[in-house]
């Protein structure tokens, strides 16, 4: 596993997301934030993280749709059930997923962190080869991004919570930690 030079993860898939913008000047990388997501909600496998990502998703293929299909989100790289990889945007950019967000008194955590999604929900457990997954890909950013070295790993809902609840209650950070070979969300 790799990171070349303009900022993409080989082995994963590419699927460009046109959700970005360049972070702000002199800015780098500083923190890495877990999310999960579901589409819909609950459901795992199909197309629609994928189509949310690239602004395609189709609101009339389920309810839950018609409240989101407008949103104007992405994230650096998703980890699905099967330890299998998305990028949908390279590391050096900001992606847009943290929203209203802030860590250690700086607001807009997009500038400065990257987001891995984890197809997942608050209410069930991960699949093992994700934990694994996840802290192979911290790994390899920390080894390209001097400035991720030993840095926290929170979840959204430390950059926002009472807004955010991911990656909830089943993820376990005990064993994510263990993976990663260090403690993660003490700064």
């Amino acid at each position: 596993m790799h990171i070349t030079p303009q900022g993409w993860l080989h082995p994963a898939t590419h699927t460009p997301s046109p959700n970005h913008d360049p972070r702000p000047p002199g800015v780098v990388p500083e923190l890495i934030v877990i999310h999960a997501i579901s589409l819909p909600p609950g459901q795992f496998g199909g197309p629609w993280i994928d189509q949310l990502f690239t602004n395609a998703l189709d609101p009339a293929e389920h309810p839950y749709f018609e409240q989101i299909h407008t949103l104007r989100v992405s994230a650096h790289l998703l980890v699905r059930r099967d330890g299998s990889l998305v990028q949908y945007v390279p590391f050096g950019e900001r992606a847009w997923h943290a929203g209203v967000s802030r860590f250690a008194g700086r607001e807009r955590c997009n500038d400065f962190s990257i987001g891995i999604e984890l197809e997942g929900a608050d209410d069930s457990p991960f699949a093992a080869v994700q934990y694994e997954r996840a802290s192979q890909v911290i790994g390899v950013l920390e080894q390209a991004y001097e400035s991720l070295r030993g840095r926290p790993v929170v979840g959204h809902s430390d950059i926002a919570p009472g807004r955010k609840t991911d990656p909830g209650p089943c993820f376990d950070w005990q064993r994510f930690e263990a993976c990663l070979g260090r403690p993660c969300r003490r700064g």
